[in-house]
């Protein structure tokens, strides 16, 4: 046991993600790192690979707690569920009010929000926060969304801000808000990121299909785009995956790889929690489920065979229809983001977050996996209008879709009628013509609701609720709303 508490920073959970954390912050100059692990072997192992960091290395709980400088800070890093909660209860037994705990796996909100309020019973902080850019983030510089007390961003801020990432001379991270807050965005961020993704397989696999070209020629179109608008870590990144070949076969990585998409929850958390909140999010819904879809070889063997449109997608001039794509790229992503941010601001009506849109926008622009460009697009729409309805009638972003549509519509139709799948681009598509459609068919669905279940209406023409006698005279009649 150390002979007295050094650090000012503790690490409990020494996986791959855990481990580079650890390094991370033991590099900056003003921290000094504690660690331990479960595994004492995992702790050994670490702190003798890296002696430069200078780890306090502990293999017992009390160890660990009796290094660490007041207010005591410790960051969990072990798998989301009772893992968490295991080491949360070993810690909290030992550490007094003031001291400060926080997760930084990937949680769920809800979990996090009863867990503060849990641990805050006892005068202890807890913080959820979410941490983006996988294992090389976490060694050089993530983006992170801490929730919590302001009190506590006090001491953890600071802790923070030494390890994450830059961007145009800024530290991505800002305190999002309290309890479970910064882990609501994160799951946010993740489904945004799904969306994105399955857009970016969707543009790659119209393109193949449509001009033939081999994933390196496509390749250099991906590298094109990201001197555009697109730039981004996910278009980037693509290129490179697209220009790799497989080394046992010599074909291109991408065509070894199978066309199953794996998913780890927090995609499907946010479309759970967009349901919850009444927010449309269909293209993040479709992204989550096209992944759904792909990992069903069976139904999709069987459905082989159905009859589609008997023609392939054939394209006369390949530069305008890349040139399209590459537009109707742009458009699904504004409205992915736009969704996103709508579920943010639903959320934090709901449980009363404070939550700064433009920072939440400034600190993806670096370390995380959406980073982007246009996300200075719109830290400038929400500094124009911190109150602004909804991201995509913002004047940058309008006249951005005012210029993508007619290629939107195009790529979407194309898709269609030569029978291939582009769930996230159509349904994002049907989103931005429903939002601005002056009138939609839901007044018949209100009319059907009435008739088979009493649930009554509202008219365009006097206030009140209706509902109408649909049998015998059919007359109407005002009434309270119906609770069925």
């Amino acid at each position: 046991m150390p002979a007295t508490a050094t650090a000012n920073i503790g690490v409990v959970g020494l996986a791959v993600m855990g481990s580079n954390l650890a390094r991370n912050l033991a590099s900056r100059a003003g921290n000094t790192v504690a660690v331990f692990n479960r595994s004492p072997e995992r702790t050994r192992t670490l702190v003798a690979e890296h002696p430069e960091a200078g780890f306090v290395a502990s293999e017992t709980y009390d160890a660990f707690v009796a290094s660490l400088s007041k207010p005591r800070t410790a960051i969990i890093m072990v798998q989301a569920g009772a893992g968490t909660d295991a080491v949360i209860g070993e810690l909290v037994s030992r550490f007094e009010p003031g001291d400060i705990i926080m997760d930084g796996g990937n949680a769920n909100f809800h979990d996090t929000i009863t867990r503060e309020a849990t641990v805050r019973a006892k005068g202890i902080h807890f913080v959820g926060a979410g941490i983006s850019g996988g294992e090389e983030g976490a060694l050089h510089g993530p983006s992170i969304m801490p929730g919590g007390t302001a009190e506590s961003y006090q001491t953890l801020g600071p802790i923070l801000a030494s390890i994450a990432a830059v961007a145009e001379n800024e530290r991505c991270v800002t305190h999002v808000g309290t309890d479970g807050a910064g882990h609501f965005v994160k799951m946010v961020h993740n489904g945004i990121e799904y969306a994105d993704m399955q857009l970016i397989a969707e543009a790659y696999d119209l393109i193949r299909q449509g001009t033939g070209k081999s994933p390196t020629e496509i390749a250099d179109i991906f590298s094109k785009w990201n001197t555009t608008e697109l730039e981004s870590y996910l278009i980037e990144i693509t290129a490179e995956v697209l220009r790799q070949t497989d080394a046992s076969t010599g074909m291109p990585l991408v065509d070894a790889i199978l066309d199953q998409a794996g998913a780890k929850g927090t995609g499907a958390w946010t479309v759970q929690n967009a349901l919850d909140l009444g927010v449309p999010v269909p293209g993040i819904a479709e992204a989550v489920f096209a992944r759904s879809l792909s990992s069903r070889p069976d139904q999709r063997t069987a459905a082989a065979s159905l009859p589609g449109p008997g023609t392939t997608l054939h394209v006369d001039d390949t530069d305008a229809f890349v040139e399209d794509v590459r537009r109707a790229l742009y458009a699904s992503k504004i409205i992915a983001y736009s969704q996103g941010f709508d579920e943010i601001i639903a959320g934090a009506a709901l449980y009363k977050w404070n939550i700064k849109k433009g920072d939440i926008a400034k600190i993806w622009r670096g370390g995380c996996i959406i980073r982007a460009q246009f996300l200075n697009r719109i830290a400038e729409a929400y500094a124009a209008d911190p109150d602004l309805v909804m991201l995509v009638v913002a004047p940058y972003f309008r006249e951005a879709i005012a210029g993508a549509q007619a290629s939107w519509r195009r790529i979407v139709g194309t898709a269609a009628t030569a029978g291939i799948p582009t769930p996230a681009f159509s349904s994002s598509l049907a989103y931005y013509d429903g939002i601005r459609a002056p009138r939609l068919p839901a007044a018949l669905v209100q009319g059907q609701r009435d008739f088979f279940g009493a649930h009554t209406y509202r008219r365009v023409d006097k206030p009140g609720a209706f509902h109408t006698l649909w049998s015998g005279d059919r007359s109407e009649i005002a009434t309270t709303p119906s609770t069925h």
